[in-house]
């Protein structure tokens, strides 16, 4: 299995740090925030991997990460996204790297407490299809969040951002799909907002009856915004989630 981290946009919502530099690039807790994706890929067994950022600060990723061999990588490709074209738009670069193979997707501003260990094992025993990790959270209407079958035991339906949220878990942003998502990703249109959504990916996969989905363990959050990173950080420090033993 390889992994793609995205990394690219322009980070708005952290400025003015990020008018200097990618928001990936800048520290959570004791460490780059890029750091915390790869970390987690490389726990789960997946050591080839491909990072796509934008063209302004792609020079400093590489500076930072070098051939990757520091961080347990075997492969690091590198992409550029032109513009802000959505998750989906992002993750079509990765058609040629990834090939035939199965890929697991990280936002690249995600940090879990844990890791993604089983699900991954689960989804290289599932070799075709999609697979999800859920999230409880307090605000699903920021997220893409799942409607569930009156048993609960299904998944029928993924909004995103709703108004009426028909749950409260939340799809983070770590996904896992065969390598059928690159053809998928080619026939989409875009969104209101004018992006490629991953949540018309997701719901593809749906409509197939091959997406599987689980609970994502321990915490997770997202490190967009002030209030997030800061978030983020704290949570690191006083977790212990920053420490090798508990990354590698």
């Amino acid at each position: 299995m390889k992994g793609m981290i995205l990394a690219g946009g322009l980070g708005t919502r952290l400025r003015p740090m990020t008018l200097v530099t990618n928001k990936h690039l800048l520290p959570v807790y004791d460490m780059p925030m890029v750091y915390y994706p790869i970390k987690c890929l490389v726990n789960a067994g997946i050591t080839e991997i491909m990072i796509v950022t934008g063209e302004e600060n792609a020079g400093d990723f590489i500076k930072l990460l070098r051939d990757g061999k520091d961080l347990g990588l075997t492969r690091l490709e590198y992409a550029f996204q032109v513009g802000e074209g959505g998750i989906a738009d992002a993750l079509k670069l990765g058609k040629h790297f990834v090939g035939d193979d199965q890929v697991c997707v990280i936002l690249g501003d995600n940090i879990i407490e844990h890791n993604i260990v089983d699900a991954v094992d689960d989804f290289r025993k599932q070799k075709e299809g999609a697979k999800i990790l859920l999230k409880e959270v307090h605000d699903p209407e920021r997220f893409g969040v799942v409607e569930f079958s009156r048993d609960g035991e299904s998944v029928v339906n993924i909004i995103e951002k709703p108004k009426d949220p028909p749950s409260n878990m939340a799809v983070t942003g770590l996904y896992m799909y065969d390598s059928d998502v690159f053809g998928i990703c080619e026939t989409l249109k875009p969104s209101a907002r004018g992006e490629l959504e991953i949540t018309d990916v997701n719901n593809e996969y749906l409509n197939r009856g091959n997406l599987t989905w689980a609970k994502l363990d321990g915490w997770w959050t997202d490190a967009g915004t002030i209030e997030s990173l800061h978030r983020a950080s704290n949570l690191i420090a006083d977790t212990g989630a920053n420490k090798v033993s508990n990354l590698v």
